[in-house]
Formats: structure tokens, C-alpha cells, sequence
């Protein structure tokens, strides 16, 4: 007898889609009718699936975990992985296999912002609407449907970002003398300003400081004053006449040059070659 049921759709990329796009490999639907272990590793693919009905068991990374209906997971299916339905409550899943010149990037990013490869949504619907939709789109095989794929998979993605965000923040609010901070920097931006400033400012450690900060705003303190720098002095070049020494004084930068430097090094050119493209 049949161990489960299942649609799915294999598919293989274009050339140009394995080094330009997000590309499905694999993705479908399964109703499990009796117990049974998928198990791989070595796998040069990213698996995403949720739990629509009933539970089972998802061995990854050395751990053994309990999921049921309203569960997610995103993993990369080069280390070991394996998943088993139970047998008193057999699950239903909806996946897909994907992969991509930048998926393994999006990955790694995604664990290093402390996400959790396993985790329960507010609300299933957003993903399974994606899923649907990118099914169809592999079913139909419409001219564009390697780039219609990649938008649907960067959708999944990004909402399995988003997810786990809401789901950190909803675990606590963000302390008010952060926020504090946050707003500081962003209408003080033009004047010069340290982590140990800040710290004396609102006695605060500058360890947790620098740590919290990054953690709840993905981005170091230092970083992010740096691009409201960046970002108003676009503003300036493009909506002012004033000279880049004035520029970069009036955007918090002390030194033309090391402003230069930095400019050059997040544009890929100079301040006035900005001015006279934009």
C-alpha cells in the first residue's frame, strides 16, 4: 500500500536561471497515509515546507523536533536532514526544493540574524498563497516562468524573514532607551558621535550597547550612522550647490578625504561623479 500521497513537479532551470535567478527544483504537496522516513544529506538544495495538517518529526542539525500544523521550516539540504509522520496524526505538507546562485547567501544570513530554521508563523496563509501560486506557475509553464518562479520564491524568503522578526519583537518590545539611541543618531547625525559617547550619554554599556543594537536593527551602530551620513549627503549633492568640503562637514564627516574614501567605497564612485550622473 501506498506509504503517501502526493502531486509534484520537477523542474530543471535554464542556464541562465541557475546563474541569475532563484530556481525551483522540486515542489508540491504530500498527505502521508502511514509512517514513513525521508531521509537525504549532500543535497545541493534549500527546502522550505509547513505543516498543514496533522504532525511528525524533523531530524536536522543533530536535533530531533516535534512539529505539527503551523509549523515552517527552511533548511539547507546539504547537511543531514530527515522528517517522519506520525502515526496516530499523519501530517500533510506543502514544499518546495529550491536553489540558486544567492540562496545560500539569503541562508546564511537568515541564521545569522539568530532565525530559527524551525518556526510557527501568526498565520500559515501567507505562505501557503505563495506556494500555490509558484505550484501554478510551474504547472502552466508560461514564457516567463523562470523569473515569475524567482519572484515567488524571494516572496517565501522574505517572509520567512519577516516572520521570525515579528516573532523575536513579539517576545519583547524594543527597550526604550534603544529606541532612544535610534532616534538620537538619526536627528544627530551631522554631529560626531561615539559608542562611548553614547554610552555615557544613556548610561548604557557600550557592549550591550553595540550588541543589542545589532540585534534588534541588523546592522552595527557604527554602520548605520554611517549610511544617514551617506544618505543625506546624496540629498545634498543632487538638491544643493554646495562644494563637497561643506557637504561632507555638514553630514557629520570631519576629514573630505576619509569621506571620499567612504562614499566611494558604498557608491563605486566619487561624490561629484554622483552629482553630475543623478
Amino acid at each position: 500500500m501506498a506509504k503517501s500521497s502526493s502531486n509534484r513537479i520537477l523542474s530543471t532551470p535554464s542556464s541562465y536561471a541557475r546563474e541569475h535567478y532563484l530556481y525551483v527544483q522540486e515542489i508540491g504537496t504530500l498527505q502521508s497515509l502511514e509512517p514513513h522516513i525521508s531521509k537525504r544529506q549532500n543535497l545541493n538544495s534549500f527546502l522550505f515546507l509547513v505543516v498543514l495538517d496533522g504532525e511528525g518529526t524533523l531530524n536536522y542539525s543533530g536535533t530531533r523536533h516535534r512539529i505539527s500544523a503551523g509549523d515552517c521550516a527552511l533548511i539547507n539540504c546539504a547537511r543531514p536532514y530527515s522528517h517522519e509522520s506520525s502515526a496516530t496524526h499523519p501530517w500533510s505538507l506543502k514544499w518546495v526544493h529550491f536553489n540558486g546562485l544567492e540562496a545560500s547567501y539569503y541562508y546564511d544570513y537568515f541564521i545569522s540574524r539568530e532565525n530559527s530554521y524551525l518556526f510557527r508563523p501568526r498565520s500559515i496563509l501567507p505562505f501557503t498563497d505563495v506556494l500555490d501560486q509558484l505550484y501554478l506557475c510551474q504547472q502552466n509553464k508560461n514564457p516567463l516562468v523562470e523569473l515569475t518562479s524567482n519572484k515567488y520564491l524571494t516572496d517565501i524568503i522574505t517572509l520567512c524573514f519577516t516572520e521570525n522578526e515579528s516573532l523575536k519583537l513579539g517576545e519583547y518590545t524594543i527597550p526604550d532607551k534603544l529606541k532612544q539611541i535610534h532616534e538620537y543618531i538619526s536627528e544627530n547625525y551631522f554631529r560626531k558621535i561615539s559608542l562611548e559617547d553614547l554610552a555615557d550619554r544613556f548610561f548604557i554599556s557600550k557592549f550591550h550597547l553595540s550588541r543589542e543594537y545589532k540585534k534588534i536593527y541588523g546592522i552595527t551602530l557604527g554602520n548605520a550612522l554611517t549610511n544617514l551620513r551617506l544618505s543625506h549627503a546624496k540629498s545634498m549633492l543632487r538638491f544643493s550647490d554646495d562644494s563637497v568640503d561643506t557637504i561632507a562637514l555638514s553630514c557629520g564627516f570631519q576629514d573630505t578625504g576619509y569621506f571620499i574614501k567612504v562614499f566611494k567605497k558604498a557608491e563605486n564612485m566619487t561624490p561629484l561623479q554622483y552629482r553630475k550622473k543623478w
